[in-house]
């Protein structure tokens, strides 16, 4: 079993740490115009308003982390996403995951955030890295990888494997990167086109954790797209890939039903000690119930 690594995440004044022995970091996905016609309508109106409201929401929810996209057509993604970092340091204090496919956005939102970021993402594609590990060298941040690379998105852990082997092997020699600011993705597939999809994750994860010990994330309602239940499944999902060597995921915390299961996964793995965080979150829903 190699060394479990620990990811640093920080803001201008707080820290999270990815890891195996700590406690399943939520990243809070809804800061994102993707699928949402009405905000991206605002924030090509330079309306940012509902970034406010998103930020509040997710942190209400039990986010650790934020992601922050803002992939609008037809504007200055590069101009927009320092616009929307900066703006969200200021409504609160968690570390960011700085979202993006332009590079040129991605070093324009690493500029002007404070602390410690979280870039995603990148591929096995060789053109790929090239383009954005500098970038997560020169302002030191870590990295979200996915083992697919310009032929396919492989569905046999074998292939997965292959690429994380390669994502690792190039950031850490050509590029210098630390093995603990890797954090790969081990790409959690829709079950409703193959029910075996799930397994394949999990069987990919648990082999990332136990050859490398690396961090990992995913995007915690993917494996439910376009199965009813949703939540359900992701409440499932979730705690079940922890065991296997999740150790983040980017998600909608406004999502009671999974944050739970979440905060109950890290009591029962031992990632909570003496049950605090598990006894804080329940005394603290008491006293919202007692105040309404």
């Amino acid at each position: 079993m190699p060394e479990a690594h620990h990811t640093v995440l920080r803001s201008a004044s707080k820290e999270v740490v990815l890891g195996h022995d700590r406690p399943f970091v939520l990243i809070g996905e809804r800061i994102n115009p993707t699928g949402r016609r009405i905000f991206q309508e605002q924030l090509r109106a330079g309306d940012m308003s509902a970034i406010e409201r998103d930020v509040k929401a997710q942190v209400e929810g039990g986010a650790d982390v934020l992601d922050v996209n803002m992939g609008v057509p037809l504007t200055d993604e590069a101009d927009l996403l320092a616009r929307a970092i900066t703006m969200v340091q200021g409504l609160t204090d968690l570390p960011i995951c700085i979202d993006s496919s332009v590079v040129e956005a991605l070093e324009a939102g690493l500029a002007a955030y404070q602390g410690r970021a979280l870039v995603n993402s990148i591929t096995a594609e060789d053109d790929r890295m090239a383009e954005i590990l500098p970038l997560v060298k020169k302002y030191d941040a870590a990295v979200v990888a996915l083992p697919n690379d310009a032929d396919e998105i492989p569905m046999e852990p074998d292939k997965r494997m292959e690429l994380v082997a390669k994502i690792v092997r190039v950031a850490t020699t050509e590029y210098g990167i630390a093995l603990e600011d890797i954090v790969i993705d081990p790409l959690a597939m829709p079950i409703g086109a193959d029910t075996g999809n799930a397994v394949a994750t999990l069987e990919t994860m648990r082999r990332i954790r136990d050859e490398y010990g690396l961090n990992m994330t995913c995007g915690g309602s993917n494996v439910s797209f376009g199965m009813p239940g949703r939540h359900t499944i992701g409440a499932t999902f979730l705690p079940i890939a922890m065991a296997h060597g999740l150790t983040s995921a980017i998600m909608d915390t406004r999502t009671p039903q999974i944050v739970e299961a979440m905060k109950a996964a890290d009591l029962l793995l031992n990632r909570d000690e003496w049950g605090m965080n598990w006894i804080a979150a329940h005394r603290a829903k008491q006293a919202a119930a007692a105040a309404t």
